[in-house]
């Protein structure tokens, strides 16, 4: 019998997998629908059933909405396209020079976003042809949840189904608490702190999510408080020199509160003029942070009395972030790498076993 060889022969790779949420490919509503059809046809995103949720979303949020939010997309977009999709890349190409510099050794990378692309399936076939056998899944979500990183996961699976010879596969479930992370968040503060002076308030508003997620057990909510704590515990500040809101909800149901537009709207009526807003769960600026939060948040923030509601933008592609990145990964890679100093020659024990398998098999 003749076995074909190929891949079965070399020496696997340990690959990583970034994965984002992912964005329209242009600022149109026909662009914005097809992202939205995607997006909020998962299960994992709006658990309704079906038959009760798909005329909804074909019948009015898919006719309406994307002509309201091309506006929204256009006032944010930029040379380089979508800053979500722009800023993932810069993410990317930073990270490989980084994880190359600790290991001694080139590690195949890909980018891919849970809806709109590039799409997993071409990022896992990316890994495949640079012979990655073994995969980190780096979900860019720093708090779980079952919309985000359990929808991303989802995906992979499902591209994974299709595929005779799966990888192994670490995931990384969660990093809302890791100490690169948060020393990152702490030193952005500072940083805006120190070249604008600091605000009346500092308010961390994270992505808000349904209540009834929240309920049924997904962690979201706790790991954004943790997140929130081990900040302002890092600042210094004290009680009633921040605050926790959620933003973005979408839909008539209840999601986990306080609500950050009305969080805004009640702290310049309480007499806050400078406020500084963090978004410590956005790993990559996007449209919740720069047009709802950086534009229509601060204007609803002035019409209420505030002076000026200063955001502090996400983490992107900034060197400390980037080092936090590399170390959570590095963490996971380095069980997998054999030692550098075994790198450059050849493996006996790879060489043995395959003249023990031609004898036998001869």
């Amino acid at each position: 019998m003749n076995i074909p060889q190929g891949a079965h022969r070399q020496q696997p790779a340990t690959g990583v997998l970034l994965v984002n949420l992912g964005t329209p490919d242009a600022p149109t509503p026909a662009a914005i629908r097809r992202y939205l059809a995607q997006f909020l046809s998962d299960r994992r995103v709006v658990e309704l059933t079906p038959l009760l949720w798909l005329p909804i979303l074909y019948g009015l949020i898919l006719p309406l909405r994307p002509r309201r939010l091309a506006h929204a997309y256009a006032a944010i977009w930029t040379a380089e396209g979508s800053p979500l999709l722009a800023i993932s890349r810069r993410q990317a190409a930073a990270l490989r020079p980084r994880l190359a510099q600790e290991l001694g050794r080139d590690v195949p990378l890909a980018l891919a976003m849970s809806y709109g692309g590039p799409d997993i399936g071409s990022a896992l076939a990316e890994l495949e042809a640079q012979g990655a056998r073994r995969i980190v899944v780096l979900p860019l979500f720093p708090q779980y949840s079952c919309s985000t990183t359990a929808a991303a996961l989802d995906a992979l699976f499902a591209c994974l189904g299709t595929r005779r010879w799966l990888p192994e596969l670490r995931t990384v479930n969660s990093y809302h608490d890791d100490a690169g992370y948060i020393a990152a968040l702490t030193a952005s503060v500072q940083a805006h702190w120190q070249a604008q002076g600091r605000g009346d308030h500092l308010l961390l508003s994270f992505h808000g999510l349904p209540q009834k997620y929240v309920l049924e057990g997904d962690p979201y909510y706790c790991q954004c408080m943790k997140t929130a704590r081990l900040l302002v515990e890092a600042l210094g500040l004290r009680e009633g020199e921040y605050g926790v809101a959620f933003q973005s909800r979408f839909g008539k149901l209840p999601w986990v509160q306080p609500y950050t537009d009305a969080t805004v709207a009640a702290l310049a009526a309480r007499g806050v003029k400078q406020l500084d807003v963090i978004c410590p769960g956005f790993s990559a600026d996007c449209l919740e942070t720069l047009e709802e939060v950086r534009l229509r948040y601060a204007a609803s923030f002035a019409a209420a009395g505030g002076t000026a509601l200063r955001y502090i933008a996400a983490l992107n592609d900034e060197p400390a972030h980037i080092d936090a990145l590399a170390g959570i990964l590095l963490r996971e890679l380095r069980g997998w790498l054999p030692p550098q100093a075994d790198a450059g020659e050849p493996d006996q024990r790879q060489r043995r076993a395959e003249a023990a398998f031609a004898s036998f098999s001869g």
